[in-house]
């Protein structure tokens, strides 16, 4: 299978975190100079991205049918948007329904280029240390990761690709590091003294990666799932203690073991539920060298010296006072 042949690329999810990178990114590298035609599917397209050298189609996943044909013509799909939290029902409607309604079209036109933004949280419950792509089975825990779970095994079915990162982080991020500056504050205290491992990526490499697949031929890859995370893990200490330190938030200042501190938690937190705190608490880190090495990426520096880059919007949009619910939203994706 070849590359997009000049042929548009349709794009869904461009106005979230993850797709908004995207967007970033392919005007980094030229693409609206030299690539073919990028066609965004959103529902309220903000006037940045009517600006941006895309075309714009109105519509929504959850209500297809006026989305008929919408990829005739077309090389490849890249679907990023998802829907996060919110009632069982919405959730199997656009990440279930509505990626089995792309893949239908897809087929019908005959594409084959298929590319499905999924997460490790389908995997469910951890620790998890190390575990390539082959060896670990979906076990979802919510709404979210079923129905996101379920979408992974139609596109899979279908011969499309998967990408699963874990905790995503930088421009635009309105959950991973919020929370975790919500929960420091309100417990300060290390949980067994920041000893987990985690698995992370700035959205800038994420997109860089996604990016990358769309210029590039896919013949090994249809049918495959990718760990998408920086491929060196860090300890949940480092994490902190940057974040900590560039945002100005005081650090934990004692330790407590992880049953103490996830009592703790419960009374002060109750909003966070026992799979967010293991992320936080236990070893969650994911073998991601595959896909780094597929698109011969180099992942550059460490966690510290890219979350330096984004330091600047953190600090203009998050408020290390917050006192809303903890919400890990990239627990969810």
């Amino acid at each position: 299978m070849g590359t997009t042949g000049g042929r548009p690329v349709l794009l869904t999810g461009a106005t979230g975190f993850i797709g908004t990178a995207v967007i970033r990114e392919l005007h980094r590298v030229g693409w609206f100079d030299w690539g073919p035609p990028l066609v965004v599917l959103t529902r309220s397209p903000p006037q940045w991205l009517a600006e941006s050298g895309v075309e714009v189609v109105k519509g929504d996943l959850s209500e297809p049918d006026g989305l008929r044909g919408l990829v005739d013509g077309m090389s490849t799909v890249i679907h990023i948007a998802a829907q996060i939290g919110g009632d069982a029902g919405r959730c199997r409607r656009v990440n279930r329904d509505g990626t089995k309604f792309l893949l239908a079209e897809a087929e019908q036109a005959g594409i084959q280029r298929f590319l499905y933004m999924s997460t490790t949280a389908v995997y469910g419950h951890g620790p998890h240390r190390g575990i390539s792509e082959s060896l670990l089975a979906p076990e979802p825990v919510s709404a979210t990761s079923l129905s996101r779970a379920q979408a992974e095994r139609e596109v899979r079915r279908f011969g499309g690709t998967v990408l699963r990162p874990h905790l995503v982080y930088g421009h635009g991020d309105t959950w991973f590091v919020p929370a975790l500056c919500r929960l420091v504050r309100a417990v300060p205290a290390w949980i067994d003294r920041g000893a987990a491992l985690t698995s992370v990526i700035e959205v800038n490499d994420l997109a860089a990666l996604v990016v990358r697949l769309m210029g590039l031929s896919w013949g090994k890859s249809r049918g495959a799932v990718f760990h998408a995370n920086d491929p060196r893990p860090v300890r949940m200490r480092e994490v902190i203690g940057t974040v900590c330190r560039e945002l100005g938030v005081r650090p934990p200042s004692r330790n407590l073991g992880c049953e103490a501190h996830r009592e703790r938690t419960r009374k002060v937190l109750p909003g966070l539920t026992d799979h967010q705190f293991e992320l936080l608490a236990k070893d969650h880190w994911y073998e991601s060298e595959r896909l780094w090495r597929r698109t011969e990426l180099d992942p550059g520096g460490g966690f510290a010296e890219k979350f330096a880059r984004s330091a600047d919007w953190y600090r203009a949009h998050v408020s290390p006072d917050a006192t809303d619910p903890v919400d890990l939203g990239y627990s969810e994706k």
